[in-house]
């Protein structure tokens, strides 16, 4: 597995935030493949801090959405 690279959010680098994007202040927008293997390997190795985080919501694409849907719908046991 090769080794993941995390950098730490400081934020905008701007002085000023404009008004609408004040509510986004506390989020950050990684690429999925950064953040997966260490989610996956959080999962497998039942790490107790991700209950903290069970009740959060995440955003994805619609695409990605629909992708694990179907995912999800066939790779169901056949009864």
């Amino acid at each position: 597995m090769k080794p993941c690279h995390l950098r730490v959010y400081y934020g905008p680098q701007e002085e000023t935030i404009p008004a609408q994007r004040q509510s986004h202040r506390h989020t950050v927008n990684v690429p999925l493949m950064e953040i997966l293997p260490l989610l996956a390997d959080a999962v497998n190795s039942d790490r107790v801090w991700l209950r903290d985080f069970s009740d959060d919501e995440v955003t994805i694409s619609m695409d990605l959405y629909e992708v694990l849907l179907a995912y999800e719908h066939y790779r169901r046991p056949v009864a």
